[in-house]
């Protein structure tokens, strides 16, 4: 005997009226292209007639691009992936997506690709969510004004180049003047701050970014920093996405009111690959053949960082960009448009670097046009001396090139010129604390540092260093709550170098 709650899959007759009596699925439309053409890291496509610009596409072979061009019958295709995977009349199909990444906490402490995907063998990542890589920059009413310091732990910069949370500057200078080192160092810095770093390699050789990977993991910031890695084995599109994917990883800490500082080491060579594809998709060339759309793909990127209110998340990027010139030629098309772009300059001289004075900061072409305003006021009352010593000891320095007799206010300041210069010298990898950097700085301009060989000036310098992380506690106390630096703070830190001066005329038995 049946009952009548017996389920209907227990009698066939009754599942198939069950069956024909459903409404039947909605069909689903599925666009299908083709591939007509490859080249290196770009594809051209037909068949695709409602594809839409930015749009995600998948191939058959299981790569995905980038529509890039939108021209009638075809579609120019930038590869996320080797072009040596995709055949001449392979099927392409739309994702209705745009290009996203991975973005969370579980990205910090790992090297990845433009996409957020792992490179560094260590498992998968769990991320938290996925953004899509392009995204309007902030309006106006979402910002503020940058008042917060970002300390990267170099005198020079510190002193007289000073960068501000929110803030865009660009390190600019030839080949082998130490780019990267002030940008790694930078994040060096941060290991006792609360600022997240994103360090985003394009185009760098792998043993280059191993190298700034090593740093990091020895100077403890590797667990707080994320690395891109879009490598010139990768492919070209992978490295045209990589700073935009940082500015997206970076945007989601921002709106969790953290603050962060994003390295992209280097735009020059993303500007090579943004022109690679272009000009294999036949756009036209301009200006040293580069597109004319190659101003817009930095502001674009650039203009997402910034000191942001409370009610847009309240954190903060500060982006760092670095380009490469060439011959000292500041007025080449990529380095005038990031000048342009950015809110100021820190800029390596190779005659810095002959001179072997390291970092190779030359302050007359270095510039921060907002940093003056988040600097703190003790490190504001060294600057200007700083800046005015220096800028007339190097005219002077020109000038007795020639031989000429000098009186003796003149060779008084040539000494101490040349002294203020090489306190400002300093290893790579060793940032430093404020109150150390001011301790140097007050004693090298109140003449503790005159006439001294480079030897004994690096040996007075590391005994103040000590002397101040010993001693001055209650100054840097001071330095931390933005208070200025007061008579008796300055009288300290000059006897500081008083007694270095004199253990170093102990030590050598001499009248140093």
């Amino acid at each position: 005997m049946r009952s009548e709650n017996t389920p209907p899959e227990a009698h066939p007759d009754r599942l198939l009226d069950a069956l024909l009596n459903s409404p039947s699925p909605a069909p689903r439309l599925s666009e299908v292209g083709k591939v007509v053409e490859v080249g290196d890291g770009i594809v051209i496509v037909a068949g695709l007639e409602r594809a839409l610009s930015d749009e995600l596409l998948q191939f058959a072979s299981g790569l995905r691009g980038i529509v890039l061009d939108l021209e009638p019958g075809r579609l120019g295709v930038v590869l996320l992936g080797p072009s040596e995977r995709v055949q001449i009349g392979e099927t392409v199909m739309r994702t209705h997506k745009v290009v996203s990444t991975k973005v969370g906490p579980a990205l910090l402490g790992r090297v990845v690709d433009a996409l957020g995907n792992p490179r560094d063998g260590k498992g998968p990542i769990k991320a938290q969510a996925m953004r899509q890589v392009e995204a309007e920059a902030p309006p106006i009413l979402d910002r503020q004004a940058i008042a917060r310091p970002l300390a990267t732990g170099i005198k020079i910069i510190d002193a007289a180049v000073p960068v501000g949370l929110g803030q865009r500057e660009l390190i600019i200078g030839d080949r082998q003047t130490g780019k990267t080192s002030i940008a790694v160092d930078a994040i060096l810095n941060q290991k006792n701050t609360d600022v997240l770093c994103i360090y985003c390699a394009i185009g760098q050789r792998g043993d280059a970014v191993a190298k700034v990977i090593g740093a990091l993991e020895q100077g403890g910031m590797l667990a707080r920093t994320i690395v891109i890695s879009a490598g010139d084995e990768t492919a070209t599109g992978l490295a045209y996405v990589a700073p935009y994917a940082a500015m997206t990883m970076a945007e989601y800490f921002a709106s969790q009111s953290r603050d962060v500082l994003v390295v992209l080491d280097d735009l020059t060579h993303h500007a090579r690959s943004y022109r690679e594809l272009s000009l294999l998709l036949r756009r036209p060339p301009g200006r040293e053949a580069f597109p004319g759309d190659v101003f817009y793909i930095h502001a674009r990127l650039l203009e997402r960082a910034g000191q942001f209110t409370a009610a847009a998340g309240g954190g903060s990027i500060t982006a760092l960009p670095v380009v490469e010139t060439q011959a000292e030629n500041l007025s080449a098309y990529i380095p005038t448009n990031l000048i342009s772009i950015t809110d100021g300059q820190i800029y390596l001289s190779p005659r810095l670097v002959r001179k072997n004075q390291f970092p190779a900061v030359d302050l007359g072409v270095s510039v921060s046009r907002v940093g003056g305003k988040a600097q703190s006021k003790a490190f504001r009352a060294v600057a200007g001396n700083l800046r005015v010593t220096l800028s007339q000891f190097e005219e002077l320095e020109d000038f007795a090139r020639f031989g000429t007799r000098l009186d003796d206010a003149t060779r008084a300041r040539l000494t101490r010129g040349a002294a203020v210069r090489a306190s400002l010298r300093q290893a790579e990898r060793d940032p430093i604390a404020a109150v150390e950097q001011l301790a140097v700085l007050v004693a090298a301009m109140d003449g503790q540092f005159d006439g001294l060989s480079e030897e004994d000036t690096f040996a007075v310098m590391a005994d103040i260093r000590i002397a101040a992380a010993r001693d001055l506690a209650d100054i840097a106390a001071l330095i931390d709550r933005n208070d200025p630096l007061d008579d008796e703070a300055r009288k300290r830190m000059i006897t500081l170098g008083q007694k270095a001066r004199h253990w170093l005329r102990g030590r050598d038995g001499t009248d140093a």
